[in-house]
């Protein structure tokens, strides 16, 4: 995909979000101003957008939207389900057509059907009801991208209404500059321009697609300063453009349609001022785009209609974030000193492809490191190296975080849709849409989290009638919140629906041969929560088209396994469910301490443990091994016991496919301190050093405690080894899922290491 129909795609899909969130906002409360204003703004700007790169069919079904929703905002349309089930359906079509744009680079949508219906609804109020009432007046229709937006029913004759308005006799006095050198070899006639751009953020990539559109349009131009300082952003807010073989009303319509263009004012190159015909559009009309008077609604739709409004669409370089410079006086030369760029827009393979040499690096380190350890060699070189590649190792973990709203920003239009198709109410909120996790993480991470809500929402709420009938609000409450934990992040989807029935859930699981009735007795509430994990086990008394709860949740817990977290469910009958899922912010590189069992080396991530003992007070309760901390017990896993259990054919096969994957490694160079007073050692995943174990394997081997809520065990090994930062990656094909092991890893020294998957043990 080119640079320019990236930008384009990009913009395009965060629009989309904006723009189906904010006719949330609007369906809610019908008399919410801001709310329409943002609808109307981001509607436009996606138009303009398209018009600028050239997708004429995105343009002109663009342009039949934004006409709708100026009726709405003049209010000569009202807000109704009808009205909005159109514009969410119009979004959709939007949508489906920039997908096409990013896989193929055009449109093979065909939006007439569902436009003809937005312009019925525009002039009629309905869909259907018109009775194909065409009395040809409204000049909207038009597929030139010309702006009529303000054309609507009763205010299409309004002197000084029309932004395409007649090339009035008022004619600006402008003046013709001498043209450039270049402009001599222009076809005639020549057209003069006086193009404005405004306190751009981003003035060289403006710049550069005026210059574009004037390439795509016109047989040539020149301008002042010239194309190269213009693509460098080196101009005082506008310049002179001539363009060859052009009417200069055209020239202003074909520029004015560019969001870039704040105005533009075009005369015949020697005319002047007597005879030039401006297109220039007063300043005045042009800055206030979501003004509540009459007159809004005759504002030109295709200019750039405020400093909001001019959205990159074609930001290949940079996207702008840069702070406003706090002073409105004085030269584009001026403000463009104290502004900045703060970000920019990277390719996400880009990103992928740094962090792979980052986790070269690190692994070149490991090997550098023991190569003169072995040789009994020291190096301070070698010792600041460490710290850059850390600092850099860092900083690339880093640049792979994402906010979570950019997984969260669609679920509300997802919710919605739901809880119309089912007449149900719904309230749902998000919080946390601000933590950042690893962008694998989200990506992964999203499939599961919308069939969760789906479940909340079609399961899990109950009809308005069901929910009076128990005494509750008729609308239900569905809430979706993220919230960082140390180095990890808690998701929760929360309902106040009919909740889950345990008794209800040993039934089914009896009933559909999951367990055994002494099984399903014996086992504890939350346990039984659990068994909504299993393949195909469901508590829906019927399938629906939405969902089914447990329908799927097997997959939702694999995905979340595979990601090096978990998953969980809490519920209250009669009063809701909670889904909580346990992820790590990252699962790039991961920390782990490695201990000896029967001569074998296993990997288990420092994240999970809490304290590290010497196994001298292994008591037996009830037949049971446990050791006890701080009054609470913990079960004994004996590692050689329960890894015997783990085919060791499927061991040999994950080694030797994470060796043919040649998965770098990483060193923290770290060991485990010897055991203090009261025989435990605090294991700190946040410290860069740590002290030796003598890794003595004589005795009763030694203990390793699981912090309590990963999971409240103690696991038991010959002997602990040292800590190192490893790549994990996780078990492919059929090894994929296999209970205990989470992954493998690759050494500095070639050898591969199987890494511990605590929960599932």
């Amino acid at each position: 995909m080119d640079s320019h129909r990236a930008a384009f795609v990009a913009e395009a899909e965060d629009g989309i979000t904006d723009l189906n969130n904010a006719l949330l906002a609007l369906e809610a409360d019908p008399e919410d101003a801001e709310a329409m204003d943002d609808v109307f703004r981001v509607a436009h700007t996606l138009k303009g957008n398209a018009a600028a790169m050239g997708y004429e069919d995105v343009s002109d079904f663009g342009h039949a939207l934004e006409d709708l929703l100026d009726a709405v905002r003049q209010g000569d349309r009202e807000v109704n389900p009808e009205l909005m089930d159109l514009l969410f359906e119009g979004v959709d079509t939007v949508e489906a057509m920039v997908e096409e744009i990013a896989d193929a680079g055009e449109v093979s949508t065909d939006p007439s059907d569902l436009e003809s219906r937005l312009r019925e609804m525009e002039e009629h109020g309905t869909v259907g009801g018109g009775d194909g009432e065409d009395d040809g007046g409204d000049a909207a229709v038009d597929a030139d991208g010309e702006a009529d937006a303000g054309e609507s029913a009763d205010d299409g004759g309004e002197a000084g209404g029309d932004a395409e308005g007649d090339a009035e006799a008022d004619a600006p006095d402008l003046s013709v500059p001498e043209p450039p050198a270049a402009a001599a070899d222009l076809p005639d006639p020549v057209a003069y321009a006086d193009v404005t751009i405004g306190d751009a953020q981003m003035p060289g990539v403006d710049a550069a697609l005026v210059l574009q559109a004037l390439d795509e349009q016109f047989d040539g131009h020149a301008t002042d300063p010239a194309p190269e300082a213009l693509e460098d952003g080196e101009y005082d807010e506008g310049f002179d453009a001539f363009v060859g073989g052009a009417d200069p009303e055209v020239v202003a319509e074909g520029l004015r349609a560019l969001t870039q263009v704040e105005a533009v004012t075009a005369v015949a190159v020697g005319d002047g001022a007597a005879d030039g015909e401006s297109d220039a559009e007063p300043s005045e009309a042009d800055a206030e785009p979501s003004g509540s008077g009459a007159d809004s609604a005759d504002t030109e739709p295709d200019d750039a209609d405020t400093d909001d409004d001019q959205a990159d669409a074609g930001s290949d370089v940079a996207e702008a974030s840069a702070e406003e410079s706090g002073d409105d006086s004085g030269s584009k030369s001026d403000s463009k000193s104290g502004d900045e760029i703060k970000s920019i827009r990277v390719d996400v393979d880009q990103v992928d492809e740094l962090y792979g040499l980052v986790e070269q690096l690190v692994t070149s380190r490991i090997k550098l490191r023991r190569e003169l350890e072995a040789a009994d060699a020291e190096s301070d070189t070698l010792d600041e190296l460490d710290k850059l590649a850390s600092s850099l190792q860092d900083t690339a973990m880093d640049m792979r975080l994402i906010p979570f709203s950019q997984v969260s920003d669609s679920f509300p239009r997802l919710v919605r849709d739901i809880s119309r198709d089912l007449d149900k109410r719904i309230d749902f909120e998000i919080e946390g849409d601000d933590v950042e996790l690893d962008r694998t993480i989200l990506t992964e991470m999203r499939d599961p989290l919308v069939h969760v809500l789906r479940n909340a929402v079609d399961h899990g709420i109950e009809s308005p009638e069901e929910r009076e009938a128990a005494g509750k609000d008729p609308t239900g409450r569905v809430e979706l919140t993220a919230e960082r934990e140390r180095d990890h992040v808690i998701i929760e989807v929360a309902d106040d629906g009919g909740g889950l029935d345990p008794d209800q859930l040993r039934e089914k699981a009896v009933d559909e041969g999951v367990k055994s009735r002494e099984a399903v007795d014996a086992m504890e509430d939350d346990e039984v929560y659990d068994l909504v994990f299993h393949p195909g086990f469901s508590t829906a008394e019927e399938v629906t088209d939405v969902s089914g709860r447990g329908v799927g949740m097997d997959v939702v817990r694999t995905t979340a396994r595979d990601l090096d977290g978990s998953v969980s469910v809490e519920s209250e009958p009669g009063e809701g469910t909670t889904v909580r899922f346990r992820l790590p912010v990252t699962v790039a590189i991961v920390k782990v301490m490695f201990v000896d069992v029967g001569g074998t080396e296993y990997g288990i991530p420092i994240k999970s443990i809490a304290e590290v003992a010497r196994a001298d007070d292994v008591e037996e309760v009830h037949g049971d091994e446990v050791v006890r901390h701080e009054d609470d017990l913990y079960p004994v896993i004996r590692l050689n016991e329960r890894l015997g259990e783990i085919d060791s054919s499927a061991a040999e096969a994950s080694a030797a496919e994470a060796a043919a994957a040649d998965t770098p490694a990483a060193d923290g160079g770290v060991a485990v301190d010897e055991p203090g007073d009261d025989g435990f050692v605090p294991a700190d995943p946040t410290s860069d050093a740590a002290d030796e174990s003598d890794g003595d394997s004589t005795g009763d081997g030694m203990l390793v405690r699981i912090r309590e809520e990963t999971r409240q065990v103690a696991l038991h090994c010959d002997a602990v080894l040292d800590q190192e930062e490893v790549v994990v990656k996780p078990l492919d094909g059929p090894l994929s899922g296999t209970p205990g092991l989470s992954g493998t890893a690759v050494l500095g020294d070639g050898d591969v290491v199987a890494v511990l998957d605590v929960v599932s043990l």
